[in-house]
């Protein structure tokens, strides 16, 4: 969905790459003003303005999603010695599972090993007034991160509550789209966890394409009104101030839940934390010790690439006899949040190596995207790239890049780092020019 967004994106910028559409082409209706009022003196000539088509955006999404889904149930089908049962499970005791299964007997199954593989859900806020509005006619306005996916239409004026990576991928994603689109983060910057500068330019990008952002914004209630121009209305608190938003459709974007909720498991002995995730050791041995978590459900960070690494502790230990290879401790922890352009980051941010190394001489560099050449040549100057290292060792200690393809240069940077390249290495590296992997010559002459 969002290389849709990205697409239509790209279509309104088109005149300012020299391309315009001329009468002799198809005539999308217009859903935005162009990004120009000067057309060239072409005669017929039109700027490009995209018309979305929300079920072609939905279906193409929908196919690769059950691709990759028969894909795996067709591979899993072919394993001997494997069964796959649909159906909810939950622990009687530490060494069985019962499981009911739709239209069937329930099933025992016991055990001498069990992995806890459960994923986590959208998180429900506790706030004022939403159990009514859920229980109302208007419930289906109401979206998290997997029903707005499903959506027919695109809604008219969408109101992001939270403003981490979920809330900022789909809030821009539906400003593209063509939604009026408003962000309420309640802390004083967007993606809290990344460095100060890094989260101002994310919002100067975002603010750059017509999202409201909101900061340091308290949602204190939803209710709903047949009455007004549109039947949500969120109530929020701007620093002692009440403000109240209107929009078709809410999403509620306030994080995840683990689900481990209908797993009982306290009959097996297994010790969650007050949020419901599974504590484990750093080989995902949960307190009973025959029994595994893998993936989000024990609260680790929250990405397919970690979960995927969950399976390769697990093999190492259970197959490959190899105890001592690889565990949880001090693995890099790479990810890309899908905005446009991206943001990779690998390693510790600023923040967290002065405080993990008070003792050595961290330094810092950050160049705008504006003087990487490739950037220019494609017309894709907005972000930055940002590297924290030891000044005395040049070890790198993190790294993140806000820019088009900026996970796949964050990566090229995770692979210097895993091979202790120092930032010298990467300084005095011949790299293909044009690229923006070039920009890792330049980066370290900002460093102080």
């Amino acid at each position: 969905m969002i290389a849709s967004g990205r697409v239509a994106h790209l279509a309104s910028r088109a005149q300012d790459f020299g391309v315009w559409q001329t009468s002799s082409m198809p005539v999308y209706a217009a859903l935005r003003s162009p990004v120009s009022e000067n057309p060239p003196s072409v005669a017929g000539a039109e700027a490009i303005v995209p018309k979305m088509d929300m079920s072609k955006v939905r279906e193409r999404k929908r196919d690769i999603v059950n691709s990759f889904r028969a894909g795996t149930e067709a591979r899993l089908a072919n394993v001997e010695g494997l069964e796959v049962i649909f159906g909810e499970a939950h622990f009687s005791s530490p060494n069985v599972v019962e499981v009911v299964i739709a239209g069937s007997e329930n099933v025992a199954l016991e055990a001498g090993t069990f992995f806890i593989n459960t994923g986590e859900r959208p998180a429900i806020p506790d706030l004022p007034g939403l159990d009514a509005v859920l229980q109302s006619k208007h419930k289906t306005l109401v979206l998290d991160s997997t029903r707005i996916q499903e959506l027919e239409d695109v809604p008219e004026k969408l109101i992001v509550l939270g403003g981490g990576y979920i809330g900022l991928e789909f809030g821009q994603l539906f400003q593209r789209l063509g939604s009026k689109v408003t962000i309420v983060q309640r802390g004083s910057q967007l993606l809290p966890r990344e460095d100060s500068e890094v989260s101002a330019a994310v919002k100067e990008i975002v603010e750059s394409e017509g999202v409201e952002v909101l900061l340091n914004t308290q949602a204190s209630g939803i209710r709903t009104s047949d009455q007004a121009i549109f039947p949500i209305t969120l109530d929020c608190n701007v620093q002692g101030t009440a403000i109240s938003l209107e929009g078709s459709h809410i999403l509620l974007a306030t994080g995840r839940t683990p689900n481990t909720n209908t797993l009982r498991l306290e009959k097996a002995g297994i010790v969650t934390n007050t949020k419901g995730h599974i504590q484990v050791n750093t080989t995902l041995q949960t307190s009973t010790p025959h029994i595994y978590a893998l993936g989000d459900c024990y609260g680790g960070p929250a990405f397919t690439h970690i979960s995927y690494d969950d399976f390769r502790i697990i093999r190492d230990h259970f197959i490959n006899n190899n105890t001592t290879a690889r565990t949880t401790e001090n693995r890099p922890v790479p990810y890309t949040v899908y905005m446009d352009p991206q943001l990779g980051h690998i390693g510790l941010h600023e923040s967290e190596a002065r405080e993990k190394f008070s003792s050595k001489k961290i330094q810092t560099a950050v160049m705008p995207m504006k003087y990487v050449a490739r950037a220019l040549e494609t017309d894709e100057t907005r972000g930055l790239m940002k590297a924290v290292v030891d000044g005395e060792s040049g070890e790198i200690l993190g790294f993140t890049c806000l820019g088009v393809e900026g996970g796949e240069v964050m990566s090229l940077v995770q692979v210097a780092m895993m091979g202790k390249l120092t930032y010298s290495d990467l300084q005095e590296a011949v790299f293909a020019h044009p690229t923006f992997a070039e920009s890792l010559n330049n980066l370290w002459g900002f460093l102080k």
